[in-house]
C-alpha cells in the first residue's frame, strides 16, 4: 500500500480506535467500482472499528434488491451510483431521512440533492457523461473521431458503439434522461432509435463499456468521463470528450436504507463517506477522477474540468421520481431495446 494511503488510514483510525468486534456490523450495498468499495470498507473499518459486510452490484440491481427486500431489509446503507435511482427509492419509501452533520461541508450541487430528496440521500461525487473512443480502433477502421452526439449516428460507427442498459445501469439512465432534457423527448427517442443501429451491445453494468473500450473490444463507449480517464491513465489508447451539444451528469449518492438493522452504524458510515478525509483517501488510493462533494477534498489533477464542459441543468427531482423514471425506462425498453439491428 502506498505510504500516503497508509498515513491517511492511520489518521482515520485515530478517530475512533474501537475494537472491530465491539459493535454490530453494517451491511453496505455498494454501486461504485468494486476496488473503490473494498478500499472504502477497509478504511472505514480501521477508522471506526465497525465491521462491514459489503455487496457490490450495479445501481439498477441494487435498487431492485432494496425494493424486493423492503419488508425485511438486509442492507443498512446504499453507497454510490447516480442519484436518480436513490431519488426514486426515497420517493417509494425505501430510504430513511438523515441529515448528516457534514452536509454543510459539501458543494451546493451535493446539498441540493439532499434537499430535493427531503434528506433521504446525499451527494458524494459528480461525474459528467461523455463519449469515449479508442484511437487505435478508429484509426485502423478509418473512422473520424467524434466530437458531438450527432456524430455517433454516422453509418461508419455501425457496431462500434457500446452502451449500458438503462434498466440495469444507472449510467445509462443518466444518458437517457440527459438526452430527453437536452433534445426534448420526441427528438431524444428518435436519436436513440438511429443510434441503436450502431450499437454492438447494451451491457448490464455501466462500467463494462469502459473496460471494453480500453481493451479495444469496442470503438466507442458512452459513459462517465471520469471512468474513461481511468483507462487513459492506465495507458489505454483512449480519449474522452464532452459532446459539443452539451451533456448531463450524475450526482453520486449515499443513502440510509429504511428499516436498517444497524441504523446507528449506518449513519456513521454515511458521515464517513461525506468527509474530506474519506473522499481524498479513495480518490488518491485508486485514482478516482470524479469530482468529490466535500469542498475540502481536492479533485484529482487528471479529473475532467467542469469549467470546460457544457452541462445541462440536470433535473434530479423530476428524473429521479418514480413515475418519470419508470415511464422512461418502460418506453426505452419497448421502443429502443426491442428494435432489430
Amino acid at each position: 500500500m502506498p505510504r500516503g494511503i497508509t498515513i491517511l488510514l492511520a489518521g482515520l483510525a485515530a478517530i475512533a480506535p474501537t475494537s472491530l468486534h465491539a459493535q454490530a456490523s453494517v451491511t453496505v450495498y455498494c454501486s461504485i467500482l468494486e476496488e473503490q468499495c473494498r478500499l472504502g470498507v477497509a478504511s472505514f473499518e480501521q477508522a471506526t472499528g465497525i465491521k462491514v459486510t459489503m455487496v457490490r452490484k450495479s445501481t439498477g440491481e441494487t435498487y431492485a434488491q432494496i425494493k424486493a427486500e423492503a419488508s425485511n431489509p438486509r442492507a443498512d446503507v446504499w453507497w454510490g451510483g447516480p442519484g436518480d435511482p436513490h431519488m426514486q427509492a426515497a420517493e417509494e419509501g425505501l430510504l430513511e431521512e438523515y441529515k448528516s452533520p457534514r452536509l454543510g461541508e459539501l458543494h451546493d450541487w451535493a446539498q441540493r440533492l439532499a434537499e430535493q430528496s427531503r434528506f433521504r440521500t446525499s451527494g458524494i461525487y459528480l461525474g459528467a457523461l461523455g463519449i469515449g473512443y479508442n484511437t487505435d480502433v478508429l484509426k485502423r477502421k478509418g473512422i473520424p473521431e467524434p466530437k458531438c452526439w450527432a456524430d455517433l449516428l454516422d453509418p461508419k460507427f455501425k457496431d462500434e458503439v457500446q452502451i449500458s442498459d438503462p434498466t440495469s445501469a444507472g449510467t445509462a439512465y443518466v444518458m437517457l434522461a440527459s438526452f430527453v432534457q437536452l433534445m426534448g423527448e420526441d427528438r431524444a427517442f428518435d436519436y436513440m432509435k438511429k443510434l441503436h443501429l450502431n450499437v454492438n451491445q447494451y451491457t448490464k453494468s455501466g462500467a463494462a463499456p469502459v473496460k471494453a473500450l480500453g481493451l479495444g473490444e469496442t470503438g466507442v463507449a458512452i459513459a462517465f468521463m471520469h471512468d474513461m480517464v481511468t483507462q487513459i491513465v492506465q495507458g489505454a489508447p483512449v480519449k474522452t470528450i464532452a459532446p459539443c451539444e452539451g451533456t448531463g451528469y450524475e450526482t453520486g449518492a449515499v443513502s440510509l436504507v429504511k428499516g436498517a438493522r444497524n441504523a446507528a452504524g449506518a449513519r456513521r458510515f454515511i458521515d464517513w463517506t461525506l468527509g474530506a478525509e474519506a473522499q481524498a483517501l479513495v480518490g488518491a488510493g485508486l485514482k478516482i477522477y470524479s469530482i468529490p462533494s466535500n469542498k475540502a477534498a481536492p479533485a484529482h489533477a487528471d479529473a475532467p474540468r467542469l469549467a470546460e464542459i457544457k452541462l445541462i441543468a440536470y433535473d434530479s427531482a423530476k428524473y429521479g421520481s418514480s413515475a418519470e423514471r419508470n415511464r422512461l425506462l418502460k418506453k426505452w425498453d419497448a421502443e429502443i431495446k426491442s428494435l432489430p439491428r
